[in-house]
């Protein structure tokens, strides 16, 4: 047996017009024209302006002109101003549910055409990344704090380049359009450096330098690179940021800390040196996720951080981007309400293509 779906809100709204009317109309006839129904026939195209456009609008307002007429002769209302009044109440509401309906269907063709341009942008400065990055499988998960918005402060990015694939996941300091503004000058960078510098350490320099140049006041990034070549291993340069969890085979994981935490990217010249990267073991079989703290700081109804070390067993299913989606998931489930927070999450898997085995198929 099939399962009905409920109504929609908006199949809700849209009904409602027509059934305000009917009640009027019933509540009239019943209650005898000393009661005073007649004028709440008006809210038929009151009701009609919320919900549809304005040539809905004047087909409501026709149909409760004819509603008034009928009762207001049945009633007898004609023969005194009470039926006139209603006739005019009527048509002034329906004149202003036009009014509003022609309003307001303005004001969201305007917000579409913003919608459409944003998401162009978004696109350009989020990309998807390459679901097959050398040695790697990646997939992606991306949950801004900000309504109805795809991106935030949060910015990720993966790059083939002749050293490996090189990584970065960030964090701008604060949030809308000026944290926007500022991950994409990070991301303009590392785009144009991954390709160029020889060592993890070089590229990590040219942003900071980048960083320092571009950022006003005292705003600041936090971020991790990683770069993952054709050896057992993977190269961390880390700036201030959550440090990465690798997923072993045998189901263990790990949260390789570096050997001296250093300034967020902004903040170098506050800082003594730079950071120093360290090297990982990352073998075939094994996952890395990157994330933000959006993903390790939502708290639940109780205020219990997210355990995502406990949680790293939903990522065993085979395909790469359905086991970040339960991952993600799993931290809607926790956090207590809407995200205070962007979080982002950036699952790289090492497939076995130096042992002859061939990489996963994409995902259609």
């Amino acid at each position: 047996m099939t399962d009905r779906k409920p109504p929609s809100n908006w199949t809700l709204l849209s009904c409602t017009p027509a059934a305000v009317m009917a009640v009027v109309a019933v509540a009239d006839i019943l209650a005898g024209p000393g009661v005073g129904f007649l004028p709440l026939v008006s809210l038929g195209p009151a009701f009609a302006g919320l919900v549809g456009g304005w040539r809905r609008t004047v087909l409501f307002g026709l149909a409760a002109l004819v509603l008034c007429v009928a009762l207001g002769l049945y009633d007898g209302l004609f023969d005194e101003r009470r039926g006139y009044t209603a006739l005019a109440s009527v048509a002034g509401v329906t004149a202003i549910g036009v009014a509003a309906a022609v309003t307001r269907s303005r004001r969201e063709a305007e917000l579409a055409s913003v919608r459409s341009i944003a998401e162009v942008a978004q696109r350009v400065l989020l990309r998807p990344v390459p679901r097959i990055a050398g040695p790697l499988q990646a997939a992606v998960s991306y949950t801004s704090a900000v309504a109805e918005a795809r991106i935030g402060g949060d910015l990720y990015e993966v790059v083939s380049s002749p050293h490996g694939a090189r990584v970065i996941v960030g964090d701008v300091q604060g949030k809308g359009l000026a944290a926007v503004e500022t991950a994409a000058v990070v991301l303009g960078a590392f785009r144009e450096a991954a390709y160029d510098e020889a060592t993890l350490s070089e590229l990590g320099e040219r942003l900071e330098r980048s960083a320092a140049r571009e950022l006003e006041g005292e705003k600041f990034v936090t971020a991790v690179l990683a770069e993952i070549g054709t050896e057992h291993e993977a190269v961390f340069v880390n700036y201030g940021h959550p440090a990465p969890m690798i997923l072993r085979k045998d189901g263990t994981v790990d949260f390789p800390q570096p050997p001296a935490f250093a300034p967020p990217l902004g903040l170098g010249e506050y800082g003594a040196e730079g950071p120093k990267p360290y090297r990982v073991s990352f073998a075939p079989g094994e996952q890395l996720l990157l994330y933000t703290d959006g993903v390790t700081e939502a708290r639940d109804e109780e205020g219990r951080f997210y355990p995502l070390g406990e949680r790293a067993h939903l990522l065993k299913d085979p395909d790469a981007h359905r086991a970040l989606a339960a991952l993600r998931e799993d931290l809607a489930q926790h956090a207590a309400g809407p995200p205070h927070d962007d979080a982002a999450m950036l699952l790289l898997r090492r497939h076995g293509q130096e042992n002859g085995e061939p990489p996963p198929p994409p995902r259609e």
